[in-house]
């Protein structure tokens, strides 16, 4: 009699979509069971850890799940875990959702990306005119003052060390 638990964690259990629940006791590949479900496939359930609050407050009948990740035909199914089939227009539905929901992710993007590049522009255009400016302060230093030797076309005199000879006395 206290064998039956260990027989259940020896299972595997397949959810159908109209409520009924198959169990095998072996290992079997996903393209087996969506050969016997045409029109469905395999997913698996990854349950969520139960805050306390929840635990406390929760009916322990219901199941809570994070997330359905639909399996390969060449995954297998183990032993010990759930799986539900799920309907190919449902798959469908969340796929379309899914894009839908990326498409207005990048709309507003880009429309962001749009007001951030008629900023930048405003910005370079003030930046681009404060370094007219600034250029015009450099020239106005470096231009050539009055009376210095320097011509235009002659090379800027350059610092040579002078070695003058020092005499050794010899004793």
């Amino acid at each position: 009699m206290g064998n039956c638990q260990a027989v259940d964690a020896a299972a595997l259990v397949i959810q159908h979509p109209d409520g009924r629940i198959e169990r095998m006791y072996w290992s079997v590949s996903a393209s087996e069971v969506m050969k016997t479900n045409p029109g469905h496939y395999v997913s698996l359930i990854i349950p969520l850890p139960i805050s306390p609050e929840e635990d406390n407050a929760a009916d322990h009948k219901t199941v809570r799940f994070t997330r359905v990740k639909l399996l390969r035909p060449t995954d297998t199914l183990v032993l010990g875990r759930a799986y539900r089939l799920v309907t190919a227009q449902d798959v469908m539905k969340v796929l379309r959702a899914k894009k839908h929901a990326k498409m207005k992710k990048n709309q507003a993007e880009s429309a962001q990306t749009q007001s951030s590049t008629c900023e930048a522009a405003a910005a370079a255009a003030q930046k681009s005119e404060s370094e007219k400016t600034s250029q015009a302060t450099r020239q106005e230093r470096h231009r050539q003052r009055p009376g210095s030797t320097n011509t235009a076309g002659a090379r800027p005199k350059t610092w040579r060390p002078s070695l003058q000879s020092i005499s050794e006395g010899v004793s």
